[in-house]
């Protein structure tokens, strides 16, 4: 329960920020920046303590080293890769403009029609 009553703090906050950012209209736009960024900081101070937001934080922290161990491709590879998939999307657009071109054809001579 308590968990929940903090994240509607904190989404509060966020509100907050926001709402500062109008009320402050007339303001330089780095006073209703601050407005927001101070809203948001805090919401996720608010956040950070509760069960979920530490489970987030545990799980941006093991994203960030599973992708520190994935094999990238080389440039070469990717360029390799790059050039196969617009040769393939060309040879496909022109597949497809021939299957529709034969096929208005055959309906236009059905219908009678000669262009």
């Amino acid at each position: 329960m308590a968990d929940k009553i903090k994240l509607g703090m904190a989404f509060l906050l966020v509100i907050a920020g926001i709402a500062g950012f109008y009320t402050l209209h007339e303001s330089a736009a780095a006073v209703k920046l601050a407005s927001v960024l101070l809203g948001v900081l805090l919401a996720v101070a608010v956040a950070w303590t509760t069960e979920p937001g530490k489970r987030l934080f545990i799980f941006g922290k093991e994203s960030t080293a599973e992708a520190k161990r994935v094999v990238w491709p080389t440039r070469k590879e990717t360029v390799q890769t790059t050039a196969i998939v617009i040769l393939f999307a060309v040879i496909m657009a022109l597949f497809l403009w021939m299957v529709d071109a034969s096929l208005m054809l055959v309906v236009n001579k059905l219908m009678g029609r000669s262009e």
